[in-house]
């Protein structure tokens, strides 16, 4: 091995620069080139077709087979005068990554002949095998039925790769008795029960709004390690992160990489899977170094949240794809390095109208403003009612180990609202009794004379709140990097569409009885200040004293991913989810079953590979450096040097010895109590062993081969170093 990372490091070193040239200079030349959006659509669709098309997209209207057939013929010729010889519907299954099963264009006629078909019915679905994805016991090994249907709604695109083209197909996947097997089907329902729920809110203000989207804008943080020196560390390779490596002298401690200037090799591969981004019509727009060395990120312009669901998915993709080109291996892991940062992937999420209104952004208006308030303090009611339930959509094995540390949320979920909202929400609950309506302002029988207007940029940004309002959106900061952006979009859309139902029912009977809208209005948010303050926090989320003033608080501090995946089968959250019809039950007890299925998997495989490097790789390189310094003593002594000097190497000969036998002893322990994990049958008490059990014996393992890396020869140690993995470039 020692071997191997001398031949990596000299590698990395001698990398040849990859020079990318734009199609273009102007990039509205090529943005969507690859997509079947609608330029493509007008060009390829006959008139009645690309209106019959928009007309059911935009209405949510099951599309005909009819209808499918037309557009499946001009869907087949755009793609193969572009090259395209395959197809495949593109789904999310619920292993957290992207599927595909690629079909071609053609049949075999009954003459012999070859003939290029592509029929609406292979456009609207096709039949994966369901037993072979996680179901959750949906479906059992026997039950191959499932199937993938078009999701008209995010358009068709082309996925080069190395010379051959793609035809891909965004669909949801569904089982046979018609559960959701995947993120797309439950999105769309929580974005549709969201839609429903705010439009009713927003026609209290404006009668012309007919619908409403949630809007998405994903930033993506992520490492970048030399690909010779990524399979120098079989640790990177089989969990994507480093399971042991000690802290670098040099890390992050002189903040000197954070919006530095670009590695050039860096800059060309971001160069250039950013311009395969935006042929893909991926609108990617920023670059830059993040905090920890070798640590970046990009970001894309806000887009409906299910399209930029898709294009976060396909930008991980196309970065992974594009670093190959580039000789470099990208990261997603949450905490792919110990002692610094790790990487998130913030969900800047808000609504807007039909008639272009953000209805989280602020105004000079004290009328909009009400509108504004409306869905801002029901949005930190929604996350206060259900904190336990947000935190749980975005814990995994891999993010558990970044909650809390360094430039990372803790898994205390609170909001951040700033100085002025605070003041203004504080004031709207003591004093703000509403009397009359006049004109443009709302007056107050005491206090407030009117709805101040509220600036956009009205508050600092707090990095380190998990769920911070920034001006005209709220920012999900704790989301991890490796996520489908679609789990937490699923809860956030649902318990804001809960929640704005029960707002607008509270508001009718409040009408009903006589009072006036814009007085139950305010009475009503008035009383959900009172309610949800508490979850509001302006200071550093990273102190030790906020966990003790959050607990004080009744605030929910739960930093294990078992214990907090309960939360998506508590008796609440399934009446929530069936109220509108996003998750059933049934559904919900599959989804709990599989996260924890996962969760044990990732423990299992990262407590294999440490028991593997330990007792391959480790002790045998600290056993053989023990015996050399073992005879460099003996060769000493021989010669009659007195033992004085020779006291601190048999200290370091003594010292190794203790290493390598609390690493054979917490390896041996390890095994036993994995054997133990793995013959419950019960899916939660296994992943309770794995997460209380096993999961302990990590640290001791990192301790006792971290402080042999710092003993050891630089020369004879097997793994690639943190210094060599972070500043090799």
């Amino acid at each position: 091995m020692s071997i191997l990372r001398f031949e990596a490091i000299k590698q990395a070193q001698d990398r040849p620069f990859v020079k990318v040239t734009p199609p273009s200079e102007k990039i509205s030349d090529y943005f969507g080139i690859n997509v079947f959006g609608d330029e493509a659509m007008r060009q390829y669709l006959n008139a009645d077709t690309y209106k019959k098309l928009k007309s059911a997209i935009a209405q949510g209207q099951p599309i005909s087979l009819e209808l499918a057939d037309s557009v499946a013929s001009g869907m087949k010729s755009w793609a193969m005068s572009k090259g395209v010889t395959h197809y495949t519907h593109w789904f999310q299954p619920l292993t957290g990554l992207t599927a595909e099963k690629h079909d071609a264009f053609f049949d075999l006629e009954s003459d012999g002949r070859v003939l290029e078909k592509f029929k609406g019915s292979a456009l609207a679905q096709q039949e994966p095998d369901a037993s072979s994805f996680p179901s959750g016991g949906i479906r059992s090994t026997f039950e191959a039925r499932g199937y993938t249907a078009w999701d008209a709604t995010s358009p068709a695109f082309i996925m080069e790769d190395n010379g051959t083209k793609t035809l891909c197909i965004p669909t949801v996947f569904v089982s046979y008795t018609g559960e959701a097997l995947d993120f797309k089907m439950p999105l769309l329902k929580a974005l549709h029960a969201v839609d429903k729920a705010a439009t009713a809110v927003a026609q209290y203000f404006d009668s012309d709004v007919t619908s409403t989207i949630a809007t998405l804008g994903p930033e993506q943080e992520y490492f970048l390690v030399d690909k010779a020196m990524y399979y120098a560390r079989p640790d990177l390779v089989s969990t994507g992160r480093t399971l042991f490596g000690h802290t670098p002298p040099k890390g992050q401690q002189l903040e000197d990489h954070y919006f530095g200037s670009i590695p050039s090799r860096v800059r060309a591969f971001m160069v250039d899977f950013e311009i395969e981004c935006l042929k893909l019509g991926i609108p990617i727009r920023t670059r830059h170094n993040e905090v920890a060395p070798a640590q970046f990120e990009c970001a894309s312009t806000f887009e409906e949240a299910n399209l930029a669901v898709d294009h976060n998915l396909l930008l991980m993709d196309v970065m992974e794809k594009v670093a190959d080109k580039h000789d470099l291996k990208v990261l997603f892991h949450e905490k792919p390095f110990a002692g610094i940062n790790g990487s998130g992937k913030h969900n800047n999420w808000s609504l807007q109208t039909n008639t272009g209104v953000n209805l989280l952004s602020p105004s000079t208006k004290a009328k909009d403003n009400l509108r504004f308030l409306t869905f801002f303090i029901n949005v930190i009611k929604a996350v206060h009612d259900n904190a336990d339930l947000l935190r749980a959509s975005i814990m995994s094995a891999a993010n558990e180990h970044r909650l809390g540390a360094n430039e990372a949320p803790p898994a205390i979920i609170s909001v951040f609202v700033g100085a002025q909202m605070s003041e203004i929400l504080d004031e709207l609950e003591k004093k703000a009794t509403v009397k009359v309506s006049k004109g443009e302002n709302i007056y107050m029988k005491t206090g407030i004379n009117k709805i101040p207007p509220v600036l956009l940029d009205n508050t600092d940004r707090n990095r380190t709140s998990p769920f911070a309002f920034t001006g005209n959106k709220f920012e999900f900061r704790a989301v991890g990097s490796s996520a489908n952006c679609s789990s937490n979009m699923i809860v956030i859309n649902t318990i804001m569409a809960n929640q704005l139902a029960i707002f607008k029912e509270e508001v009718d009977k409040r009408i009903a009885k006589g009072e006036k809208k814009e007085a139950a209005i305010i009475n009503i948010l008035k009383g959900y200040i009172k309610d949800s303050k508490k979850i509001i926090f302006e200071g550093d989320g990273y102190s030790e004293a906020w966990k003790k003033e959050a607990l004080k608080k009744g605030l929910t501090n739960v930093t294990s991913c078992v214990e907090s995946l309960e939360a998506f089968v508590s008796k609440k959250t399934i009446e929530i989810f069936e109220k509108h019809n996003v998750l059933s039950h049934r559904e919900l007890d599959a989804r709990y079953e599989i996260l924890l299925e996962i969760y044990i998997k990732k423990i299992q495989i990262e407590s294999r590979m440490m028991g593997e490097l330990v007792v391959n790789h480790v002790i045998p390189t600290a056993i053989s450096y023990q015996n050399k310094l073992v005879e460099y003593v003996r060769s000493l002594k021989a010669i009659g040097i007195e033992d004085a000097l020779v006291e601190s190497t048999i200290v370091t000969i003594k010292k190794i010895a203790g290493y390598v036998n609390d690493l054979q002893t917490n390896v041996r322990d390890m095994i036993e109590t994995r054997k133990t994990a793995n013959n419950t049958d019960d899916v939660k008490k296994r992943a309770k062993i794995y997460s209380e059990k096993v999961k302990p014996y990590f640290e001791p393992l990192r301790y006792a081969v971290d402080k042999l890396e710092l003993t050891i020869s630089d020369e004879a140690w097997p793994l690639a170093k943190y210094r060599e993995l972070l500043l090799i470039k």
